[in-house]
């Protein structure tokens, strides 16, 4: 791979190649490891070879290097004792072996490095490498997305993609659209109404879940494309706990009532009131309802 050499498509659909000083060192590499590879061969031609390697390990001193060259130079004393070939073969592989290290050096082999996905010094690992608790894998710091404000590692990328992926997808559309009429709704009023559009799209739909049951108060309606949420006392503020989810219909006629305890029986409004309770519950734990929730309480008290 890093003996061959760059190439690309051009406009014309036509292939172009380029050698580069680090494809042609890989090349040669390449051929000299084959070359020392090769069994059969006369032992002139073996020396050859293996002092061609000589001078291409001995451009760079190092240990391996050094290693090498003692190696062949072992082989060499041998081969000219006439020793039998069967008796070299465990040299011959040695020999082989570390070169194939030599070539996956970046330092000697520098086209190596593109393609390694290891460092060959293990010690660059150890701060680079991090423990993924979802899959039970070692990782590279690099797989792993961490937030700005996130001070632990969390799970990888790919467990995360798996959790995107696992995870129940639902649609907002119909809650967004009882949430859009309902602004426009209470824009209308022109009553300088602020409530509403603190109310964010999730507090919306646990209201219509698990308060309203995603039904009408009337009717039972499940069909949320045809429900509405509107005030229950038209004279106050719409707030979590002055409202109502209607139909329609429902909605245009309740909005017409000047009383509400002469319109409705007192079962339907205890229900309607304790509906309101809950939701003055759920909202009491965010900060900024806290003052709307307090002034509502003043106005009840002051009626």
């Amino acid at each position: 791979k890093c003996a061959q050499p760059k190439r690309w498509k051009a406009y014309d659909g036509k292939i172009t190649e380029m050698d580069t000083q680090y494809t042609l060192r890989a090349r040669e590499l390449f051929e000299i490891y084959r070359s020392i590879s090769m069994d059969d061969i006369p032992n002139d031609e073996r020396i050859d070879r293996l002092l061609t390697l000589r001078r291409t390990v001995k451009e760079h001193e190092c240990k391996l290097t050094q290693e090498i060259v003692e190696l062949i130079d072992r082989e060499v004393d041998l081969m000219l004792r006439e020793v039998k070939k069967c008796n070299l073969e465990g040299l011959r592989k040695r020999i082989c072996t570390l070169f194939l290290q030599y070539v996956k050096t970046p330092k000697f082999n520098p086209e190596v490095a593109r393609i390694l996905k290891v460092p060959t010094d293990p010690l660059k690992l150890y701060k680079k490498v991090n423990f993924c608790h979802s899959c039970e894998n070692y990782l590279p710091s690099t797989e792993f997305p961490v937030p700005a404000n996130s001070r632990t590692i969390g799970r990888c990328r790919l467990c995360c993609k798996l959790d995107n992926e696992a995870q129940r997808r639902e649609t907002f559309l119909k809650y967004k659209l009882i949430l859009e009429n309902l602004r426009k709704s209470e824009a209308d009023y022109q009553d300088n109404s602020k409530i509403v559009f603190l109310v964010q799209l999730r507090d919306l739909q646990y209201m219509i879940e698990n308060i309203w049951g995603c039904q009408s108060a009337l009717s039972a309606c499940s069909d949320l494309y045809d429900l509405v949420m509107v005030r229950w006392d038209k004279g106050c503020e719409w707030s979590p706990w002055n409202t109502v989810l209607l139909t329609k219909d429902e909605a245009d006629a309740h909005l017409k009532l000047s009383n509400l305890q002469e319109a409705y029986e007192a079962a339907f409004i205890h229900r309607i009131k304790r509906k309101h309770i809950r939701a003055e519950n759920y909202f009491a734990q965010i900060p900024v309802m806290m003052t709307f929730l307090h002034r509502s309480d003043n106005q009840a008290n002051a009626n």
